[in-house]
């Protein structure tokens, strides 16, 4: 998040201070709002203004935008809270802290069925977005490496993946120099297509790129299709193409709900897999995972050995320095709950969100987008050709999904409006995920507040405010990043 310094003009102002005034003896006089205040204060007013203004954020237990953990045991913030000195990378300071990121890893690994004649590495990462750079990076190195030596050259690298990607995709592909080569979506598809993702493969080819659970509608795109494809292709043109799995949300999830399903290093094209221990983990922000089958999925050149911390230490990371309390409270997750217990909470999980899914369905004028048996979470829109949809042509007052976004915010509900990736951005969706703190109860009462606001906008219509044209703008430049959106198409009437 990039922040822009004020200019010093418009300090000059009332709306440079704060001035919370309050009744106490503590604080009476105004502070600088956007300068190092000259004096000190009282520990408790300086408490106490960080934490009114925090007041006007949403509440965590309401936001059902968030794929992150909102809650954890009270065992799992003490141990959090003892770990804040500790530096996750002082190996040599931390021993027990590196020993216990080392069980996680080989906890991760055999999760994820990493074959045990294989040296499976990993590390913790700072979310899932540093995990999918660490992967990008050594999927060129490896490729490189190879074309090295067959003496070819290695000045066009490029990487292939659904349009559906999220963002740090496009980070990666842009900062580290590789040309991305997205599977376009459509109306009909909404994760990536194998035999479009295979026409975009070529020796060139640093990787492909598939999802366990998109973002926009928590689908798992089909990981045994694009290996067995893979590795089809390579055999006929002798390259080595790996599959790098992105199970940023689902990883946690399909291991529990559906251990059948073959998406991991079961299949011989996977290489690395990335997930986030911070989402479907049980782990406060920010926390993640990145694996590899093999050692020499992993280049050495991309490996740092530092020892001013003492001791060698050898280091893949694009940051340094960073607390060890989430490793340490992933590690809490693993011990107190077991596979039994992520599997139980997976599976209410699951059962809460086909009785969500069944409650919004019943409001009548909604279409569930999401597919049972994957990433808990129900994207829906309106229904085609639903009474009050502007973009289906209907008469009556029109409203969107972006307006049922910022009515339900006034009940208290974070839930995101926003529309598909490009070439099935004319599908405006709204997405609640399902987190372990989601009851079925609230379930309920989301249903009904979900009713009551669809009654509303049918009668009065949209009432346009401020975060209302502030949002939409934000949210639709987001999804179609890379293209400009088209315009609106007829809709198919269906309810």
């Amino acid at each position: 998040m990039l922040a822009k310094k004020v200019k010093k003009s418009e300090l000059e102002n009332d709306g440079s201070l704060l001035s919370p005034m309050y009744g106490s003896r503590n604080l009476r006089e105004p502070v600088p709002r956007y300068e190092l205040p000259e004096n000190q204060m009282p520990p408790r007013a300086a408490y106490q203004i960080i934490h009114d203004e925090l007041n006007l954020d949403g509440n965590p237990a309401l936001n059902l935008a968030s794929f992150v953990t909102t809650w954890m045991e009270p065992e799992a913030d003490m141990l959090m809270t003892e770990s804040f000195g500790r530096n996750y990378v002082d190996a040599d300071e931390y021993p027990q802290t590196t020993e216990i990121h080392n069980r996680c890893v080989n906890m991760l690994a055999r999760l994820f069925n990493a074959p045990e004649q294989n040296a499976a590495v990993g590390c913790a990462t700072v979310g899932s977005s540093e995990a999918i750079h660490l992967a990008g990076l050594a999927l060129k190195w490896r490729w490189r490496r190879r074309r090295r030596q067959e003496g070819l050259p290695t000045d066009a690298p490029n990487i292939v993946m659904g349009g559906n990607v999220q963002v740090c995709w496009e980070k990666f592909a842009r900062y580290f120099d590789v040309e991305p080569r997205y599977v376009p979506l459509t109306p009909e598809r909404y994760v990536i297509g194998v035999e479009e993702a295979m026409e975009l493969v070529d020796e060139n080819t640093i990787g492909v790129v598939g999802i366990l659970g998109s973002t926009y509608t928590g689908e798992y795109e089909p990981i045994r299709a694009l290996n067995d494809a893979i590795v089809e292709l390579n055999h006929r043109h002798g390259w080595d193409v790996g599959l790098h799995v992105d199970g940023a949300s689902g990883a946690f999830v399909a291991p529990f709900t559906r251990p059948e399903l073959e998406w991991d290093f079961r299949l011989p094209a996977v290489t690395s897999i990335n997930v986030s221990g911070h989402k479907f983990g049980l782990v406060y922000p920010g926390l993640g995972w990145a694996i590899w089958r093999n050692q020499e999925d992993l280049p050495d050149e991309l490996i740092f050995h530092v020892n001013y911390l003492g001791g060698d230490q050898p280091t893949f990371n694009l940051n340094f320095s960073r607390g060890a309390g989430q490793v340490i409270a992933q590690y809490y997750n693993f011990l107190r709950l077991g596979r039994k217990g992520y599997t139980e909470i997976m599976q209410g999980l699951d059962a809460t969100t086909a009785y969500l899914a069944q409650a919004i369905e019943s409001v009548g004028c909604f279409e569930i987008m999401s597919k049972p048996g994957t990433v808990p979470l129900v994207c829906f829109r309106l229904a085609p050709g639903t009474v009050g949809d502007a973009r289906a042509g209907e008469a009556g007052p029109g409203y969107t999904v972006f307006d049922i976004s910022d009515h339900l915010r006034a009940r208290g509900w974070i839930v995101p409006a926003y529309t598909l990736a490009p070439n099935a951005q004319e599908i405006a969706v709204l997405r609640v995920v399902v987190r372990e703190s989601f009851s079925r109860d609230m379930a309920d009462l989301l249903a009904d507040d979900l009713r009551h606001t669809v009654q509303l906008l049918q009668t009065r219509g949209p009432v346009p405010s401020p975060a209302r044209h502030a949002r939409r703008p934000r949210i639709a430049a987001a999804a179609g990043a890379r293209h400009e959106p088209e315009g609106p198409k007829t809709a198919r009437k269906i309810c």
